[in-house]
């Protein structure tokens, strides 16, 4: 099958976003389909680059179409959908609303994934007009929690038939034969102890005050925060030098190729999401997301200590992972402790968390989606 993915992420870029439509597309190529991934911007893209920085295997067809901001993109999406037009698409990929609805005025085929309840001044009109349109669609969720929020939301219907949950997913076969925790932290340069690590963006909600409150709770323990833009990493070390906190190091910005390996150096993966959870694209996703990282800690077979947000549950359970109540930094360190002092209840989290991420690879996930339609 021909596939168009239409995206505005900046490739190459360090968010989520751009992260997840390149994992995607190499998913969707892997599976044996046609991609062509467009995408604003102006010039050539470095493959060795793009493989490093997103963790990839196989080349996909990137093509870069020039953009007004003036024009909020418009000018971006009817040239890009000339331009999958021309190539005889078979399908429209997108998360975006606009992109889909266009689209289907011009007949064509479409996948709109969403991991959020489309926002702006039309996006319940435009959602309805999407559903009300009787051209080939599927509507792809994150997760089940998504689909009710947009339902309660804009008190419209999901037609079950034209709808598939489908959460994030992760490369199962970079995250196969991993070094124990000490062996991976020998190869890193990192301290031989008991260690906590942290991967992902340092956008509000994410719970780095409460890793710093562990931090001090938990001197022998070592902490690692892997991700973050340099202007945070680089105020973040400033606060906890001013602290004198000395078992909290942060690496920067990790390519994803890396990111298994500093993964497998840990002990303890932690996910301390608060009750409002900022993405890179802003606005509150603590309701309704599916996090990249939870699929990768799966993978990586080691314990995960998580606030308890109910959509992660969709995922997670008490067998592979150990939850708190949000922001309670008592029951975190509680929890916390048991897991630093229990080494066998560390074991059978591990085991178990790895063996059902086997259920959330990126091409079974994609297979899935593109059966559907």
């Amino acid at each position: 099958m021909k596939i168009a993915y239409i995206a505005t992420s900046s490739i190459p870029s360090t968010t989520a976003n751009s992260i997840q439509v390149m994992k995607v597309c190499q998913a969707l190529t892997l599976n044996g389909h046609e991609v062509v991934l467009l995408v604003p911007g102006r010039g050539e893209l470095n493959w060795m680059e793009l493989k490093a920085q997103y963790g990839l295997t196989d080349i996909f067809p990137i093509v870069r179409i020039p953009s007004r901001k003036l024009l909020k993109r418009f000018d971006f999406i009817f040239t890009a959908l000339k331009a999958a037009q021309k190539q005889s698409a078979d399908v429209i990929y997108t998360r975006m609303l606009w992109v889909a609805v266009i689209a289907q005025f011009r007949r064509m085929s479409v996948i709109l994934e969403l991991h959020d309840v489309p926002a702006g001044r039309f996006g319940k009109l435009l959602f309805a007009r999407y559903l009300a349109s009787e051209s080939k669609k599927l509507t792809v969720l994150i997760t089940q929690a998504l689909g009710s929020v947009i339902e309660d939301q804009f008190g419209i219907q999901i037609p079950r038939s034209e709808c598939i949950v489908a959460p994030d997913g992760v490369d199962l076969e970079r995250y196969a034969n991993l070094p124990n925790p000490s062996q991976a932290r020998q190869k890193l340069g990192l301290n031989e102890s008991v260690t906590a690590v942290y991967t992902g963006g340092f956008y509000k909600g994410r719970g780095l005050e409460l890793l710093l409150e562990l931090a001090k709770a938990f001197p022998k323990v070592q902490f690692l925060w892997v991700g973050g833009k340099p202007e945070d990493v680089t105020a973040w070390n400033a606060f906890i030098n001013n602290l004198g906190i000395s078992n909290t190091k942060l690496t920067g910005f990790i390519p994803n190729e890396e990111l298994p390996l500093y993964q497998a150096a840990a002990d303890i993966l932690l996910m301390p999401f608060a009750r409002s959870v900022s993405g890179s694209s802003g606005g509150n996703t603590a309701d309704v997301c599916s996090p990249m990282k939870m699929f990768e800690y799966m993978a990586a077979g080691r314990a995960i200590l998580t606030s308890d947000l109910p959509v992660l549950r969709e995922v997670l359970n008490e067998q592979n992972a150990v939850f708190y109540a949000p922001e309670d930094l008592e029951e975190l360190k509680a929890k916390f402790a048991q897991l630093v002092n229990d080494s066998d209840w560390r074991e059978a989290l591990s085991g178990q968390a790895k063996l059902d991420a086997r259920h959330f690879s990126w091409q079974e996930r994609m297979q899935k989606i593109i059966s559907s339609i």
